[in-house]
């Protein structure tokens, strides 16, 4: 359905507190909002923060590593140097660039759903994949809570944890992200705060230990909101922390830089149980695209980011949480 037909629906499911799971390309324009009592296990699998509409017993029967085959170095430069140049005539501060990688794995896509561990995780009629550990946002009790990532580091290396809280670059990115969701909040809510800044989280994989960093920001909603969460949903769409800042103008940017189409990756997919909702946003995604697997991953660039770090970070961002 559309993006206003979307609206509109969540906001009727959630003024009759009736359960819905509502999944949201990344340009709003192919969305999903069904009752729980509609949702066909044969079609959606999903788990989010444990709630879920699947036996949790699983053998897991294929190997889930991956051989990847990203773009070149050469040709993921030619796109950071377009960027860079963006940054440089001051028509974005931090742009979110993204590319697809092929893989190939013996596990099918809904043995890499069962096998991996995440906070979000959503398997769509064969289509595609998620397993992701960043929180959009979460509605409990009137209060609305964001928590965007900005931000990784292999853990294995030598005081990862100090290195990436001291790296100006990384600092200047998070801050960049998280200022621009708490104006997007204050559009709706009250008293909106940063209540922690730049945590960590660790993420284990079949391949790497990362280190993640994260923020939490907090406001209030009005008496009623069931009303209008769809439209306090889609407001915020598309995630602060996937497409940088200013997000309307850095959104052109990546639509005439990345040349590929995202999809469903990077979009959300959120549960209301009736009274509370949560929601992650669609990284760590992968699609079918006929006999092709197609991973796509990437990171922040920023007027202090290094080229051959931000390649090596797309790369080490094609996993699957499996430990």
């Amino acid at each position: 359905m559309n993006k206003s037909a979307a609206i509109q629906q969540i906001n009727s499911l959630a003024s009759a507190g009736t359960p819905f799971l509502m999944i949201a390309d990344f340009k709003c324009e192919n969305n999903h909002v069904i009752s729980v009592d509609q949702i066909k296990a044969e079609d959606v699998l999903f788990d989010i923060n444990g709630i879920r509409n699947f036996d949790e017993a699983f053998q897991l029967k294929s190997d889930v590593s991956l051989e990847r085959s990203p773009l070149s170095f050469e040709a993921f430069g030619e796109k950071y140097q377009k960027v860079h140049t963006e940054i440089a005539k001051g028509n974005t501060y931090l742009l979110n660039l993204t590319q697809p990688t092929p893989i190939s794995t013996s596990a099918s896509l809904k043995e890499i759903f069962h096998a991996s561990k995440a906070k979000y995780k959503l398997w769509f009629k064969d289509q595609f994949v998620v397993f992701s550990p960043e929180i959009f946002v979460k509605i409990q009790e009137g209060k609305i809570s964001s928590f965007p990532m900005k931000g990784t580091i292999d853990a294995d290396l030598p005081d990862a944890e100090e290195i990436i809280l001291s790296s100006e670059k990384e600092m200047a990115e998070h801050a960049t992200i998280v200022d621009l969701i708490r104006n997007d909040m204050s559009k709706f809510a009250k008293e909106v705060v940063v209540e922690e800044f730049r945590y960590i989280d660790e993420i284990r994989t079949s391949a790497k230990h990362l280190l993640q960093v994260s923020s939490k920001i907090t406001g209030h909603l009005d008496d009623g909101y069931q009303s209008e969460l769809g439209d306090i949903i889609y407001s915020l769409l598309p995630a602060g922390s996937i497409c940088g800042a200013p997000k309307k103008r850095t959104l052109d940017i990546i639509e005439k830089v990345e040349k590929y189409d995202r999809g469903y990756y990077t979009g959300i997919v959120g549960y209301f149980d009736g009274k509370q909702f949560d929601s992650g946003v669609m990284i760590r995604f992968i699609e079918k695209q006929g006999e092709q697997l197609i991973y796509k991953s990437g990171g922040g660039i920023h007027f202090l980011s290094d080229a051959q770090a931000e390649y090596q970070e797309m790369i080490d961002k094609v996993y699957v949480p499996v430990h």
